[in-house]
């Protein structure tokens, strides 16, 4: 016997006096958008890492890794798709992870511990996001002026003068273009570095391989979950229900749709990536493999002009990315700050909105100037906030809505999948912290060189 329907705690009248649904999560979208959405969020430059986690787990553990991976978060978030369009056709339609966590889970609390981590991992990434722009800015200076004088800051709040001009389209659906354009940048980054990669590799001067992993038992296991929390962050977005918000309703099934469409492309991106880069540069890959195609002595591994594409590739998706991760930011200022009987682009409601924006990009560009060992603290932020986010609500808020029997197949997968990933996530936390310890020598503020 189903259980009576129930008030919406977020009803949808709400919606009519909500300035972040009506203006910035704005539900006019297609499938297609949220395929361009979603793979904007998972699909960038963090691919180039990968042959670096393949370093800390060898060929086969690697690959089965990055299989298990993204099969888990592609059934999550086909879980989590499937949670927000039964809400929907109870009445109950959410466009926000956090209104949905607390109506499912009948949990006040749960609303503030889901925009919590939210908060931290979109402004996290959004801080990142302009910390490597910055970064690609600083190389192709470098090849051309390497006697220059501008410093990695200066670069920085270039880029952040660029992200507050484009912060200001108003909407999540206004990004479409740009992140269709974004998808085609992933494909052409990926090609380029893929075809250098295995143009070294079959040169005569390739690199002396080996596929050894670390010596010590302990210093294999360390590694290994290092790799393994590297992959499930590469994997991780926490914004679905927001990008699912953007579909024009009703949105049943649009979703599945766009998330094939996003995993066709991480299918290519991400296996062409860790399959070339380690099997030309072993356990001598970098964390970023452009650094191993730019050695930091001797001429570089592949045509310059191939190089500089793919850093200028790099460069502009950067600034999608940044854009996407700062939609719910941008939510929740104008839900607060706006005025639904005034128009969108009203003086009463632009005001504000490029006040407000302005500031929340130039506080990310500071930090990012501030902290170029960002990428340390990201890290940990990253365990903590994808691993719950991503791998364990999903199958949580699916077993309470679904209800499953606890001799079903699917209760008990959603259930291991929870418990081996929250480990998980403890694990790389753990590593991640003590990367933050050993690295913290090395700290220092508005630095040009970026700690690795």
């Amino acid at each position: 016997m189903t259980d009576p329907p129930r008030p919406d705690p977020f009803p949808v009248t709400r919606l009519e006096s909500d300035a972040g649904a009506l203006f910035v999560l704005q539900s006019k979208g297609e499938w297609w958008h949220a395929g361009f959405h979603l793979t904007t969020a998972i699909v960038g430059p963090t691919i180039l890492t990968l042959p670096y986690a393949f370093r800390g787990l060898g060929w086969w553990l690697g690959f089965l890794c990055l299989t298990t991976m993204g099969l888990v978060t592609f059934y999550a978030y086909y879980l989590m798709s499937k949670v927000l369009d039964h809400c929907e056709k109870s009445g109950r339609r959410h466009i926000r992870f956090r209104e949905l966590a607390a109506d499912v889970l009948g949990s006040g609390w749960m609303f503030y511990v889901v925009i919590f981590i939210q908060t931290a991992i979109n402004t996290g990434i959004g801080i990142g996001a302009i910390l490597l722009a910055g970064q690609c800015l600083d190389i192709m200076y470098s090849s051309l002026y390497p006697q220059g004088s501008l410093k990695l800051y200066e670069f920085i709040a270039m880029v952040t003068a660029v992200m507050i001009v484009l912060s200001q389209l108003p909407s999540f659906h206004s990004l479409r273009h740009i992140n269709f354009v974004s998808l085609l940048l992933s494909l052409g980054y990926t090609f380029l570095v893929v075809g250098a990669c295995i143009n070294i590799g079959l040169s005569k001067n390739a690199p002396k391989r080996d596929y050894s992993l670390e010596h010590s038992d302990s210093g294999k296991v360390f590694s290994a979950f290092t790799s393994i929390s590297i992959i499930a962050a590469i994997f991780g977005n926490g914004i679905l229900p927001e990008i699912q918000a953007t579909l024009a309703p009703p949105a049943t099934g649009k979703m599945l749709k766009g998330l094939l469409l996003c995993y066709s492309v991480i299918f290519f991106t991400f296996y062409s990536a860790a399959i070339s880069g380690y099997w030309v540069f072993g356990n001598n890959s970098s964390s970023n493999i452009l650094k191993n195609l730019m050695p930091d002595e001797g001429p570089t591994l592949a045509p310059i002009v191939v190089i500089g594409l793919a850093v200028i590739f790099v460069l502009l998706q950067l600034f999608a990315i940044g854009l996407v991760y700062s939609q719910v930011a941008y939510e929740i200022m104008e839900k607060k700050s706006a005025d639904t009987t005034k128009g969108i682009f009203s003086r009463r409601n632009l005001v504000p909105r490029l006040i407000l924006r302005t500031l929340y990009m130039a506080f990310c560009g500071f930090m990012a100037a501030m902290l170029p060992f960002f990428g340390d603290i990201n890290a940990v932020v990253g365990a903590f906030g994808f691993i719950p986010l991503d791998f364990v609500l999903p199958m949580l808020l699916y077993n309470m809505t679904y209800k499953p029997t606890k001799r079903s197949f699917t209760y008990w997968i959603n259930m291991t999948i929870m418990v081996v990933f929250t480990c998980a996530g403890l694990m790389g936390a753990f590593s991640s912290i003590r990367k933050l310890v050993l690295d913290a020598n090395k700290f220092k503020l508005f630095s040009s060189e970026v700690v690795d």
